[in-house]
């Protein structure tokens, strides 16, 4: 269905929920007449990007529509942060002084469209309409990422370059703590640590109060697994390793296992107390994240002084020890217990959009895909699917054996 707007055939598609950022008041009133009365959509108009930027950090924005020059600020300064915090909302910048150097910063800071003032009604109307199917369609293929820990800072340890990189992809992510880790700590003080953290991620922190060095495989931690898992609904989890002299992450483990069942994608993490039994099949390249890992567990400050695993020589050198098995200098490890994932071919017409639209583009993109060895059949191979929810960051599979359940060994190298 269509109709003709200023000329131009408009599709009649689902309201959007629109932020406008337009400083000249009565411009900004023609514009919310074309998009609120003639489209049908939401919009909230606002002046200034101090505002913007604010109304950003609430979730739900389908487009921001906004001008590059401002009283307060500068347009692309807000598709940088609506980067940041709202990576799926598309972006369209208006300037009334078109020029080369303001469209190759547009092109620089990922802008999705780039209109030049007046904007005909026809031409706005079909761009939001269109960027809103894009989101739409790439929505569909999004998924949401689980990461458990038994204490504060184990998630950060073990997979935080990986959330990073899905939070990038546009991948909705969370982080469920076990434990406030009151052994380790002042309980308050550890759980403040774990929000500061989690926001930095950009992830829904769901922190419980078990008690600290007494989490059990069975009652009560499976069904407090279970009920995140049935609050977030997740696509994919990351968990401790069995394979872990601390009882807290093997128990955490188990319990896992037991509550994500139904979870089509579930990993094991690295954790320092890791015993020489943790055997990864799966090293995630985050060449592009390690600096915001590293960052994520700063944020442990009353840990920081006092735990020698926490110290940054270590963390980077542990990435670097992974990044050796894949194509990626650093790399977080991962044990496979389960990956039921649809395959991808490797010349997918859609792949960036389900990469977040060459947001973060894969290290070593131009990399074929790799191949799986079906466990019943050594002989049939096959392209390798998405495995770790579109995170555009490369992984490859390295020698070790596969964790358990796992239907198959990885070969190759695997552009994810």
């Amino acid at each position: 269905m269509s109709e003709m707007v200023d000329g131009t055939a408009v599709a009649s598609d689902p309201v959007g929920r629109i932020l406008l950022v337009e400083d000249d008041h009565d411009y900004a009133g023609f514009l919310v007449h074309v998009l609120q009365k003639t489209g049908g959509h939401a919009v909230t108009p606002v002046a200034d990007a101090e505002h913007a930027v604010r109304l950003l950090g609430s979730p739900g924005w389908d487009v921001l529509i906004t001008d590059i020059h401002l009283p307060d600020g500068n347009g692309l300064d807000i598709v940088r942060r609506a980067r940041e915090l709202t990576p799926s909302t598309r972006t369209v910048v208006m300037t009334a002084f078109a020029s080369v150097d303001s469209a190759v910063d547009a092109l620089r800071n990922k802008v999705d469209e780039f209109l030049t003032k007046p904007v005909r009604p026809g031409d706005l109307l079909e761009t939001v309409n269109r960027l809103l199917l894009t989101a739409r369609a790439a929505a569909k293929r999004r998924q949401r990422v689980l990461a458990i820990g038994a204490h504060p800072d184990d998630v950060e340890i073990g997979v935080a370059g990986i959330l990073v990189a899905n939070r990038a992809a546009g991948n909705e992510t969370a982080v469920l703590t076990l434990t406030c880790g009151a052994e380790g700590g002042e309980r308050a003080e550890r759980a403040r640590e774990a929000r500061a953290a989690a926001e930095f991620l950009g992830a829904e922190l769901y922190l419980r109060d078990l008690t600290d060095t007494e989490i059990s495989e069975g009652q009560p931690t499976v069904a407090v697994i279970e009920e995140v898992i049935n609050a977030f609904n997740p696509t994919v989890v990351y968990t401790h390793s069995v394979h872990d002299n601390h009882q807290d992450h093997r128990n955490t483990s188990l319990a896992s296992t037991v509550a994500c069942r139904k979870v089509p994608r579930l990993y094991c993490y690295q954790s320092p107390s890791a015993t020489v039994d943790f055997r990864p099949t799966l090293f995630v390249g985050i060449d592009d994240f390690l600096d915001d890992k590293m960052t994520a567990i700063e944020a442990y400050r009353s840990q920081y002084a006092i735990r020698e695993y926490l110290a940054p020589d270590l963390t980077r050198a542990t990435a670097r020890y992974w990044g050796r098995l894949g194509p990626s200098r650093y790399a977080e490890s991962l044990e496979v217990v389960r990956d039921r994932t649809g395959v991808v071919g490797a010349d997918q017409p859609d792949s960036a959009d389900a990469v977040g639209r060459d947001r973060a583009p894969a290290v070593g993109a131009d990399r074929g895909a790799g191949t799986r060895t079906g466990a019943n059949d050594p002989g049939d191979e096959q392209p390798i699917a998405e495995a770790l929810s579109d995170v555009p960051v490369e992984a490859t599979a390295g020698p070790g054996r596969v964790g358990a359940g796992d239907a198959a060994a990885r070969t190759d190298e695997t552009a994810i």
